[in-house]
This record gives structure tokens, sequence and C-alpha cells, in this order.
């Protein structure tokens, strides 16, 4: 479509353009329902369709097993942040996180909020959060040990998870759920925020390993328990169906058109690659992240000057290139490259950098 840019935007993002399509199709009238997916009620038999088939493919995707269950909630992986802790960290005890930039910190400062008692087991601050920590020493009593998988602010990513023995990880995943096969078996909670790889924003996915539900208190309110979610399979009051609807028919797209996660990952990998070679062979280009922890979805750079990255990012526009602004509390430059980015896309960006250090290097 010839007024479609290329979407680089870091949330809300871009979704597939057959996904798009797909809901323009059958917006106004769903399944011969008469009605669009958002006037059909949560429960009638076509969202039960909808949101048990969304449910299936993610397991199949993930390889979930029968000890996980898949949630859908409101509120955001920001709103999670307070949950974990409020759900799954027992009083007596304490939780490991690793703070890797401004998500972990949030969350972080949100269980210190409970009340709970929070050890910083490593943190890659003493460099501005360009780094992954490696060789963390955690503590094997902990209740859990929580990190966010991808810095989508600094564009940095665990290309491996932290051994932690028998203590769970709880992982943030908003930013690269779905792009790469994970081992599920190390987890006991992953949660993600939908806007930025996987939907719409407005629903929040949380898989839970079931045994960890055994640890939320009942005094907790309903809302609030991870309980309530699993024993209602997320319809204990009005999901938001619109954009789980959507994440249905991404995760459609990825398991159909795609291939699966396999498929997914190299393709991520060929994205990523074309785009940081432009910083390997180029002074006038610098990535932010070390090397060995660079972000398959989100990758951040400077130019040299603050000029000079504004220019880029006005012209980038004017040539179909969007959303190429560093986050405001950093600065700079940013290419999202989810899932749906193609690497036409990822070409097209290459082309303007090029010529753009011609003119201005």
């Amino acid at each position: 479509m010839k007024n479609r840019i290329h979407n680089f935007n870091a949330g809300p993002a871009a979704l597939p353009l057959p996904v798009l399509e797909e809901i323009q199709a059958e917006l106004l009238d769903f399944k011969g329902s008469g009605m669009s997916i958002m006037e059909v009620s949560h429960r009638s038999k076509w969202f039960d369709d909808v949101i048990n088939e969304t449910v299936e493919r993610i397991n199949r995707l993930m390889g979930l097993g029968d000890d996980f269950q898949v949630l859908f909630m409101q509120g955001g992986a920001s709103t999670q942040f307070a949950l974990v802790p409020m759900n799954l960290l027992p009083e007596g005890q304490s939780a490991d996180y690793v703070n890797t930039g401004t998500w972990s910190s949030k969350a972080i400062k949100e269980a210190q909020a409970m009340g709970k008692t929070v050890n910083v087991a490593a943190s890659s601050e003493d460099r501005n959060f360009c780094y992954i920590p490696k060789n963390i020493p955690l503590d094997p009593n902990a209740a859990y040990v929580h990190i966010t998988s991808n810095n989508t602010i600094k564009g940095t990513a665990y290309n491996d998870f932290p051994e932690a023995g028998n203590v769970p990880l709880i992982a943030d995943m908003s930013s690269d759920i779905l792009s790469r096969p994970i081992d599920v078996s190390k987890f006991g909670l992953i949660y993600a925020g939908a806007q930025k790889n996987m939907g719409p924003a407005g629903v929040c996915v949380a898989i839970i390993r079931k045994d960890m539900l055994e640890r939320v208190p009942a005094s907790l309110p309903s809302m609030f328990k991870y309980t309530t979610f699993a024993d209602k399979n997320s319809m204990y009051n009005t999901p938001p169906c619109f954009a789980i609807y959507t994440v249905g028919l991404v995760v459609k797209w990825i398991e159909e058109t795609i291939g699966g996660l396999e498929k997914m990952e190299a393709r991520n990998r060929k994205k990523a690659d074309t785009l940081y070679s432009i910083f390997d062979s180029s002074d006038f280009y610098s990535g932010t992240a070390d090397k060995d922890s660079r972000s398959l979805m989100n990758v951040t750079f400077r130019l040299p000057s603050e000029d000079l990255e504004k220019a880029f990012v006005a012209q980038a526009l004017e040539n179909g290139l969007g959303g190429l602004k560093g986050h405001r509390s950093v600065g700079g430059c940013r290419a999202s490259i989810y899932n749906p980015t193609s690497q036409e896309g990822i070409e097209a960006l290459v082309d303007f950098m090029k010529e753009f250090e011609k003119k201005n290097g």
C-alpha cells in the first residue's frame, strides 16, 4: 500500500500487514455474526473460539506443556511489576532482581514499594546499561529471579538466560516474546505487554507455571490475583476482546505464514545483522550496546551530534522511515525491528543511512 511507511516505532509498533488486512476484512461482520469483534459478547461462542484458539497457538509456538497456563490481563507490563511480588514473593523471603535498564529499575522500585525484600544480584548501571551482566551471583534460596529479557531503551538483550537452578526465572519479555525459541522449563512466569511484538496495546500476556499459583495469597483483591485469571480462563470480567483477537491473528501469522519460532529467529537475525553491519563498518554511526549484548529487536545508535540526529529522524520520515527517534530519556536514534518488520524495510533503512552519511559525514 503506497501510503504505508516502514514503521520502526518501539510500541505501539508495527503489525503484520496480512493481520491488518484480515482485521479490515472482517471488522464489520465477524465470522457471520453480523457484528464486529468489538461488539460480540465475551460470553459468546465467537469469542470463546477466539481466546481458546489464541491460547492453543501460543502453547504450540512456545512448546508449553500442561504445567503452564496462558493468561490475558490488563495494565501492561508495568502493572506486572507490582503483581509479581504481590502474588509470588511470600513474606519472609527475598527475590533476586537483575537491573539492566529502565524497566528493570521500575520493577525493582515497585517490589520495594510493596514492602518486599529485594536483592539486586547484578546491575549494568555502572556503564549506563550498555551490557548484560554475566556470572551473576544468585541466591539459591530466593523466591524467584526477575530479569528483563530485552531492553527497549538501551538496546540490549540476553543471549543466554541466567542459570538459576531450582529457583524459577521470571521475565518481562514485552519486547522479544515470540521472536525466537526459548527453553520455557527455566521459567515460573513470563509476561509481556502485547504492543511491542505480538499485538496492539491493551492486553498483557502472562504465561505462568501452574505450581506458582499455589503461592498466591488468598487475601489479595480478586483482580490482583493470578488465580482469578487462571480459574476463569481470563474472563472473570470483560477482557480486552479486540486486543486478544489481534494477538490471535499475530500468532496465527507466526505459525502459518512464517512457519514457527525457529524460522522467525532466522528472519530476525538476518534483519539485525544487516543493520548492525552499518555500525561495524562506519565511524559515523555508533551503536550504544556492547556487541555481545546487542538486541535483535531494538537497535540503538548515535550520530556525531544531536543536530545530525534530529536531521536524520526528520529526513528518514520524509523517506518513509518512521519511528527512529530514541527514547526521550536517552536521546539518540532507535530502530525497533520486531517480528513484523520486513527485510525490505531494513534494506530501505540501510540505504538511507548510507546516503545520509555520504551527505553529512
